[in-house]
């Protein structure tokens, strides 16, 4: 039986020597290193397995390598070609497991989404799919594996969410198989597994009547001159809401009267115009000698050097009695959305205005500009129409 100092103290001859243990296991000395080696026969023809390097492997972890494979031996199982199977399979899990692929996908996506789009579909799949599923071959995962992963999220009540993240799964598979590396999209299979999503629509007014008393209600809020403002640049506009609170100085040109929103800040990543009325070029100027020597028009009211919280208008909707199944930052846009059509404006031009992107994206990155007369006229109509209700 070989020592730890025997081995350490092994110095190379003119000629390999080896340095025998017992059990088959012995070390091979050169002049390039010292080499644990395992000696066996396997249905009748003798092998070497290559136990490790002294000293990254020890002489005690040497005899810990030959333990389990002489047990192999003992089932009738050939210790090299098991490494090489289980280094294949290895291989296989680097390459095309489903994390690997998702993540591949995820990078190639992400310069389309907005940055917390982006957070949001990671997250999802690192808190909901990753751990089960993330390390499994893309080739071998099953629709019941899939589906187990949504019932989790099922279960918490996040019906929506699990909703969402079988889509991404099927974008995942889809992408895979593009690239050659699945057959077909196990997902597909999960059609009424899951229970249905509870459809949300954002919260908001549509009655003429009703919108008199919203806009006269913010025409009299008596809170800060910021949160006043972007509660009336809203719905002259009807962007997101984080478009609003982004809003940053260096994108108004009000000699043309527009906004340029940079594609960086679009949910979709293509460049917006907002044709500015009469009416909101007001509320911009009203509030230029107050912000208007910082980056943002509508800054956070604790600090100047951040946008306005996306709490803000919320919090002043619901100081103005608007409970928030009555009306959301978000519900400017339905709100316009339905008139305007209602009015007979063409589609087309509206969901321009709103910002509602082409699947062609060729098409799209042109048509930031399409319609823009109209899109003009249509946002000074539809201020003009704000006003004749609001008094």
């Amino acid at each position: 039986m070989l020592t730890d100092a025997t081995v350490r103290n092994a110095k190379p001859k003119d000629k390999p020597y080896k340095l025998t243990d017992g059990r088959g296991l012995y070390v091979l000395v050169n002049h390039t290193g010292k080499y644990f080696r395992f000696d066996y026969r396997f249905r009748g023809k003798r092998k070497t397995l290559a136990l490790g390097v002294y000293p990254d492997v020890s002489l005690s972890q040497a005899r810990d390598r030959l333990y389990e494979a002489r047990k192999l031996l003992a089932d009738d199982i050939d210790p090299a070609e098991y490494r090489k199977v289980t280094k294949t399979m290895i291989t296989e899990q680097l390459t095309n497991g489903f994390e690997t692929i998702a993540r591949e996908w995820f990078t190639k996506n992400k310069h389309t989404w907005t940055d917390k789009y982006a957070d949001t579909v990671l997250s999802r799949l690192e808190n909901n799919v990753f751990p089960w599923i993330g390390s499994r071959p893309i080739t071998e995962v099953s629709p019941p594996e899939i589906l187990q992963a949504l019932r989790r999220i099922e279960e918490r009540g996040a019906i929506e969410t699990a909703h969402r993240v079988k889509q991404v799964c099927g974008q995942i598979f889809r992408y895979a198989i593009a690239c050659g590396r699945a057959e077909r999209d196990p997902s597909a299979d999960l059609k009424g597994a899951l229970a249905p999503a509870k459809l949300q629509s954002m919260a908001t007014i549509t009655d003429p009547q009703q919108i008199t008393g919203l806009l006269q209600a913010i025409d009299g809020y008596q809170g800060h001159l910021i949160t006043r403002c972007a509660l009336r640049f809203a719905p002259l506009v009807f962007v997101r809401p984080g478009e609003l609170r982004h809003a940053e100085w260096t994108e108004f040109n009000l000699n043309l009267a527009e906004w340029r929103i940079p594609a960086a800040k679009m949910k979709m990543r293509l460049a917006h115009i907002v044709p500015l009325s009469r009416q909101a070029v007001a509320v911009v100027e009203e509030i230029r000698p107050l912000t208007g020597r910082g980056r943002y028009v509508f800054p956070s009211l604790r600090s100047g050097d951040r946008p306005m919280s996306d709490n803000t208008v919320l919090a002043a909707l619901r100081r103005m009695g608007y409970a928030k199944e009555e009306m959301s930052g978000h519900g400017f846009r339905a709100m316009a959305s339905t008139l305007l059509h209602e009015q007979g404006w063409p589609s087309d031009v509206i969901e321009r205005q709103l910002a509602h992107t082409e699947r062609n994206s060729v098409k799209a990155a042109y048509n930031h500009a399409q319609h823009l007369s109209e899109r003009r006229r249509m946002m000074q109509e539809w201020a003009d129409y704000l006003d004749r209700l609001k008094e």
